[in-house]
């Protein structure tokens, strides 16, 4: 009998998980409330159940006599996975610490309590509550739900008077608690990074760091536009974060994993931890690192999941300068064409994955999920590397009508 993986979710994002599973032998069930989702099209079997609903799920996975789960990408799914893997006794990360680390308010007061730095934070259910304390917080603040995942929800607040608009969008878009979390905002020196990681027996061993952009002119600038790699973060906060991501996976004894991690130095010269979900990235992060590594994280995940040994891992070695820039329209409205530098896609261009054709509705650059596809870039000089992505606007734009 073939070993049996569910996998959360239905995300593009899964396509090449379940290509790895499949490759390795192993039997791939998808399962969520969207039927119509695109990685079910490529699975051995779906089902359909909401991931966040714990019960409907262990229930599903106890009745197929799954050998492992994952919610790779899919942070909505995080937590069901951890909980069925725990009733179960199939491998995963501590349901406690899980349920630590996918609350933005809980992860603030744990990285606090331990030593980590960490800006002020409180999280607040009502809006008059924020109010009142609003004031012993400096400002600019960030202001977003407990709860969710894809900039969805983010607004920075500069002034007290648009604190209500902000607190009402993160109400509404988180996804169980109905939390709001207001942090003060950390001004980052040079790039933040968002990329993904591994761990073996609670021992970070493969920890990357990218250089994360932002379209200013997207209906939310807090969602990211492109990546890059090497990260242009300095050596020496580099090996201050992966002293303290080791610290933190340790003390949540969190196994065998991979992880989504944000990360950032402020202008005052100290790095912060910013997110770590024991999940792969959204963004076909852990391509990208296949990509410019050729550490397969993707695989070593799957493994991982299903309790069979994974390779052994080491820090990353970067075989040129990546890039890629996530294909959005900053207008709603009707796709046109993909404009691409002629030099740029004759000599830089990788892959070109374009998810709509012409004439598709597009909506306007607002979270992770307005993304219409992704281009992978790769330069052997860090001059022509960095200026392309200077004017990345200008070398690649999407037309709509």
């Amino acid at each position: 009998m073939k070993k049996k993986l569910l996998l959360l979710g239905g995300l593009r994002y899964l396509i090449p998980v379940i290509k790895s599973a499949h490759e390795q032998g192993y039997f791939v069930i998808t399962c969520d409330y969207l039927p119509n989702n695109i990685a079910h099209q490529y699975s051995d079997e779906y089902i359909n159940a909401s991931i966040t609903d714990k019960e409907a799920i262990l229930k599903i996975a106890m009745d197929n006599h799954i050998d492992g789960i994952m919610s790779f990408a899919v942070d909505p799914g995080v937590m069901t996975a951890s909980y069925v893997a725990e009733k179960m006794g199939l491998p995963g990360c501590p349901y406690k610490s899980v349920q630590i680390l996918q609350n933005k308010v809980l992860f603030r007061n744990y990285l606090s309590k331990n030593g980590f730095n960490v800006p002020k934070a409180k999280g607040f259910e009502k809006y008059s509550e924020a109010l009142k304390e609003i004031e012993s917080f400096n400002f600019p603040i960030i202001v977003k739900p407990t709860d969710s995942a894809g900039s969805k929800g983010v607004s920075r607040v500069d002034y007290v008077k648009d604190l209500k608009k902000a607190f009402d969008l993160a109400i509404n878009n988180s996804v169980s608690d109905r939390k709001v979390i207001i942090e003060e905002y950390i001004e980052q020196l040079g790039f933040s990074s968002d990329c993904d990681s591994f761990s073996i027996d609670s021992d970070l061993k493969f920890v990357s760091f990218s250089n994360q952009y932002f379209d200013s002119k997207a209906e939310n600038p807090y969602t990211p536009s492109a990546y890059s790699w090497p990260s242009f973060i300095d050596v020496k906060h580099q090996e201050e974060l992966v002293s303290e991501l080791k610290r933190l996976v340790k003390l949540l004894n969190l196994g065998t994993s991979i992880y989504n991690i944000e990360t950032r130095v402020g202008i005052n010269g100290k790095p912060y931890i910013m997110e770590v979900s024991p999940r792969g990235g959204g963004n076909r992060l852990s391509e990208m690192l296949r990509y410019s590594t050729g550490v397969d994280m993707i695989s070593n995940a799957v493994r991982a999941a299903i309790g069979d040994p994974v390779d052994e891992l080491n820090m990353p070695s970067y075989n040129g300068y990546w890039a890629e820039i996530i294909l959005h329209a900053e207008k709603e409205g009707f796709f046109h064409f993909l404009s691409i530098n002629q030099y740029i896609k004759e000599n830089n261009v990788v892959e070109i994955d374009l998810w709509v054709k012409e004439g598709d509705k597009v909506n306007s650059f607002n979270g992770a999920n307005d993304a219409i596809g992704t281009l992978v870039l790769r330069f052997d000089s860090e001059i022509e590397f960095q200026q392309a992505m200077s004017n990345r606007d200008e070398l690649v734009k999407v037309i709509v009508k």
